[in-house]
């Protein structure tokens, strides 16, 4: 019995060590171990549902692992997420070659149309054979889901029934289905994507065309479209030959999502073009043809009046005078005649589907056709004039007739002259400026200009100046002249209106003002009288009033103000003036708090969850052997935070546990790192006499505080032995020893992005921008590769040392171009150290942040920002080099913000986490994919940011770090049961079950940290285990306080 119960696995993350059934050896203790399991499995059915009832989930509803036919795989659940992703591009596709069609047949009825009607339909030609391309590789893909199709099948289907409806009709050249060329192969991508490009942009020239109405919205759309086209086509020439690949097919299926935004807003912007754009081009084209045909009639009116005058005239030819009339008015009616003609033409000619557009017509005959009407019909309309008025003297009519005729024609011909000059100067200034100007700026400008030169400013200024002072000195005389007038009458009736034996008043004194009285005046509301003296002008109260000083205590936090006046107005003694003022202060107060903070605590963080809406957690959703997800699920669901402490008072960048699993470090924007130790404390029990059985807990103590006064820390990693750690800055790098203890610091003149050990231990990788440098110890550089046109993020080395896999974004092209709208490209690249070339590399579109190597080199975990997934890449060897392959994507169940790299867990790496940004933690299997275990962000409480695996400890422990500073510790319980009876092994058993029953340990903060039993080889003798089991037995949340020993606050080591 006893060997039974101890033949429990060594390392509990050895997933090999787990036993599908029962072996002959245990056949002995059948019924023992029929009983226990039997009343373990009653405990796990318990607290299964206890979740269900809190979860609200109905236990019938739950998919059953034993039955596989009830769980969907994983790769089923990629092929649906990609079959729904080419649905949607294709229903994109479909909508635009729509919108296409509406718009060639609203543009038939606009002249010049036959230009976009053939791009439009050679853009929905193009557009076939895109998805034609993009079905293929989907298909490729997701053979399940998508199936491969024809060319000839892949037509429009409204077209497509049409043509079997009337196969009589012949349809027009740019109304016709498009087809597929049959020697389409998917190395035709970057050449088809070059040429839809073309075809874009030819389609925007041809809407350019219409100078009646401009869309800068479908301008824009098209432009980014097209450059982004020719960014992917040069980028995917670097893949030539590696269509078939999947990587490579699955960056094309994620091309299929940016190009269906563009796709998206051009659709949107064709069909605004197509409601508004395309009326008002019509128009415009109605209103020209309609001036045109009013032209034409006014021409045929008046070549119909010239050739009935000329009746008049036309037998006489004996003088001069007659022959000059009858040539003025020959030619009169030759250009109305020429008007009226060339109107109809240019009528024809702008109604006229196929006419060439205006850029592209040779200017003599646009101005033939545009300018000649209205130019023939003015120089009708003069030579008939001079003809009438010489008609006139020729015909010996009274002067009188002749005066007013030569007159009134000279008047017409003059305004007629001026304003057709006026127009010309309009349409010479709109073709030098482009609208910028008006031609009355022009000639503001030119008049100025005019002015400031010398001569003319003395000839326009001068005699200006001399007329003004004239006009000045003859209105001082005239004003004299007046005054002296009016005092002579006024005395003249003064003496009339006096009597003789009064005496006259002087004339002096009679003029001379009264003194000003001294009397007060009333307050007025508009004008007040200063309150000094009443000899100073009178003021407005706005000018008048005192200006008045505001001030602030913001000593005590009160906020009172106090307001001092200079003066004091009269409205201040009025009920109505006080109010106004006491309304000013207010404001004036409003207006000054507004400015100074306002102290008091930052509001929280709210959390986003990335749980489903029913509130349950993620289910597997693979297909494992039945012995091992009934093995691993409970203890995966066992694990629980044991710990959480606040490491740092900023938010945690990256931690890290040490290869041996004795420290964990980590990193921080508080500019620190801390180095905790982690150690094991063992409890022994006693239910009873018989039973005894002991349990650990691990335990954190903080080792060292490594303060880093020049920047951030944004990573840490410690070497392959264990005893060295190197922490990196923005500009450098520093090497610690695990006593904290710093060995060396490294400058270095470039941003450093990432550090990395080499598997030796001798020298590290330190990734900067577009080189990655291999430095020593001591800051020596060994060497240096350099990767073109890319910026480097992360880099992984192999066991061997020959390799590293390398992930970074590509700045720009081979080719130079840029991206305009989309994101750019990232690439995971094979380099070969010791031949210093690229073996292999594979493009991907998410933004890409870490990669980790498995430690048997065949397998690497890539980690991307935002909601995608992190993925699986095989590192397969093809002769002398080495070949990425997409493995697996590990989906989550809802989408998620991840946060900081991905991890291996478990032994030899079978396991893969993840943390959310919002709280959520994934853990998978590696080789299926299966979603094992779903933390929800409830449990965990609070932002993560960093997720680290624990590899040397015997059962599962990770570490998470949040926003606010705090580090969590996960493990799952380890129990070892020595001896007892079968109600006591229950007993036991449901110890280990419930995690609500297993010891707490609450760490403070680094600063007050205490001591622990951290040595994982303590031993307690037999005597002493009786005293500690009833201290351990049942711990409380004083328990870690109380009985742990003090211990000096932890020394900070600072390196300038």
């Amino acid at each position: 019995m006893g060997r039974g119960v101890d033949e429990l696995p060594a390392n509990p993350n050895d997933f090999t060590s787990i036993q599908a059934g029962p072996t002959s050896e245990q056949q002995g203790t059948r019924g023992h171990k029929r009983k226990q399991t039997l009343l373990s499995l009653l405990d796990a059915l318990a607290e299964l549902s206890k979740d269900e009832e809190l979860e609200g989930i109905v236990p019938s509803q739950q998919p059953s692992f034993e039955d596989d036919r009830d769980v969907p795989t994983v790769d089923e659940h990629l092929q649906k997420v990609g079959a729904e992703a080419f649905n949607k591009f294709q229903r994109r596709i479909m909508n635009l070659d729509k919108e296409l069609r509406n718009f060639a047949n609203a543009a038939r009825q606009l002249g010049s149309s036959v230009g976009i009607l053939s791009s439009s339909y050679q853009l929905r030609s193009r557009l076939a054979q895109i998805l034609f391309l993009f079905r293929e590789n989907a298909a490729d893909l997701f053979p399940r889901k998508i199936h491969h199709q024809s060319r000839d099948s892949l037509t429009t289907p409204n077209l497509a029934q049409y043509h079997r409806k009337n196969k009589r009709h012949r349809a027009p050249p740019h109304v016709h289905n498009p087809k597929v060329s049959d020697k389409l192969d998917p190395e035709d991508f970057p050449e088809q994507l070059q040429m839809f490009a073309v075809d874009v942009t030819t389609f925007l020239d041809c809407l350019n065309e219409f100078p009646e109405f401009t869309d800068e919205a479908v301008n824009s759309a098209i432009l980014s479209l097209e450059g982004d086209l020719k960014y992917w086509a040069s980028c995917l020439r670097a893949y030539e030959g590696q269509f078939k690949y999947p990587a490579v097919q699955r960056y094309l299926h994620d091309l299929s999502g940016e190009m269906g935004e563009h796709i998206d807003s051009i659709t949107s912007s064709l069909s605004v073009f197509i409601e508004i754009g395309v009326p008002t081009i019509r128009f415009a084209q109605k209103h020209a043809s309609q001036n045109l045909l009013n032209l034409s009639t006014v021409a045929t009116f008046f070549s119909a009046v010239t050739a009935t005058t000329m009746q008049f005239s036309f037998d006489t030819t004996d003088t001069a005078l007659a022959n000059a009339v009858n040539s003025f008015w020959f030619t009169s009616l030759v250009f109305s005649i020429g008007a009226a003609v060339n109107s109809l033409l240019g009528v024809t000619w702008k109604q006229a589907m196929y006419r060439s557009p205006g850029h592209r017509v040779p200017w003599w005959v646009l101005i033939w056709i545009k300018r000649s009407p209205l130019a023939f019909l003015v120089l009708s309309v003069a030579c008939f004039s001079i003809g009438l008025v010489l008609f006139a003297y020729a015909s010996h009519q009274h002067s009188v007739t002749c005066t007013l005729t030569t007159v009134f024609s000279a008047c017409s011909i003059v305004g007629l002259t001026a304003v057709s000059a006026w127009f010309a100067s309009e349409r010479w200034a709109f073709s030098r400026h482009h609208g910028t100007k008006w031609l009355a700026d022009i000639l503001s400008e030119t008049k100025v200009r005019v002015k400031s030169t010398r001569g003319i400013k003395w000839l326009i200024y001068e005699p200006r100046a001399l007329a003004w002072s004239a006009s000045r000195w003859v209105r001082a005389q005239f004003r004299e002249l007046r005054e002296a007038v009016s005092e002579l009458s006024s005395r003249t009736l003064s003496r009339l209106s006096t009597p003789s034996n009064e005496k006259l008043p002087d004339p002096e004194r009679a003029v001379t003002p009264n003194p000003i009285s001294m009397t007060p005046e009333p307050n007025s509301p508009t004008v007040q009288r200063r309150a000094a003296s009443d000899a100073g002008p009178l003021l407005p109260i706005a000018e008048h009033a005192s200006p008045t000083v505001t001030s602030f205590d913001g000593g005590d936090g009160d906020g009172t103000a106090s307001i001092m006046s200079e003066s004091t107005s009269p409205l201040q003694d009025s009920g109505k003036g006080r109010f106004a003022h006491a309304v000013r202060a207010v404001m004036k107060m409003r207006a000054a708090s507004s400015v100074f903070p306002i102290s008091g605590k930052n509001p929280r963080r709210q959390r986003t969850m990335s749980s489903d809406g029913q509130g349950r957690e993620a289910e597997p959703v693979g297909v494992l052997k039945n012995s091992r997800v009934g093995t691993l699920m409970p203890k995966l669901k066992s694990l629980h935070p044991t710990q959480s402490f606040e490491a740092h008072s900023a938010l945690v960048r990256h931690l890290q546990f040490s290869p041996n699993g004795k420290f964990l470090a980590t990193s921080s924007w508080d500019r620190t790192s801390v180095i905790f130790k982690v150690g094991v404390s063992i409890a022994f029990f006693s239910s009873t006499d018989a039973v005894r059985g002991r349990s650990s807990q691990e335990t954190f103590t903080s080792h060292r505080i490594l303060a880093h006064p020049q920047g951030f820390v944004g990573q840490v990693a410690w070497s392959p032995s264990g005893h060295l750690l190197l922490t990196k800055l923005n500009r450098g790098v520093k090497v610690w020893t695990e006593d904290g203890v710093c060995r060396k610091t490294i400058d270095r003149r470039r941003t450093v992005l990432s550090i990395a050990w080499l598997p030796g231990g001798e020298a590290f990788l330190s990734v900067e921008q577009s080189d990655v440098t291999k430095l020593d110890l001591q800051g020596n550089v060994l060497a240096q590769y350099h990767f073109d046109r890319m910026v480097l993020h992360d880099v992984a080395v192999t066991q061997d040392n020959v390799r590293m896999v390398c992930v970074g974004t590509l700045t720009a092209s081979a080719d130079g171009l840029h991206p305009s709208k989309c994101r750019a490209e990232k690439q995971i690249i094979v380099y070969n150290m010791v031949k210093e070339e690229i073996e292999n590399r594979v493009p991907v579109l998410h933004e890409v942040r870490d990669i980790t190597l498995a430690r048997n080199d065949q397998v690497a975990l890539v980690s991307y920002e935002n909601k995608a997934p992190p993925q699986l890449w095989k590192l397969d060897p093809v002769k002398d080099s080495v070949r990425l392959s997409l493995r697996h994507t590990y989906m989550p169940k809802v989408p998620v913000d991840f946060a900081g790299p991905s991890y291996f867990g478990g032994r030899n790496d079978q396991l893969v986490l993840c943390a959310g940004k919002a709280g959520d933690i994934h853990i998978w299997d590696r080789e299926s994919g299966t979603l094992l275990h779903h933390i929800r962000a409830q449990t965990v409480g609070g932002d993560l940011t960093c997720i680290a695996w624990n590899h040397a400890w015997d059962t599962f422990m990770f570490a998470t770090g949040s926003h606010d500073g705090g580090v969590r510790i996960w493990t799952s319980p380890s129990l070892n049961i020595m001896s007892g009876s079968e109600d006591n092994l229950v007993a036991a058993s449901r110890a280990t079950t419930n995690p609500a029953n297993t010891p707490r340990t609450v760490t403070p903060s680094p600063y007050d940290a205490d001591v622990r039993t951290d040595s994982p080889d303590l031993q307690l003798s037999p005597d002493s285990s009786d005293s500690h089991s009833h201290a351990t037995s049942a711990p409380g949340p004083s328990s870690p306080t109380t009985d742990a020993p003090s211990q000096a606050r932890p020394s900070v080591v600072t390196f300038s």
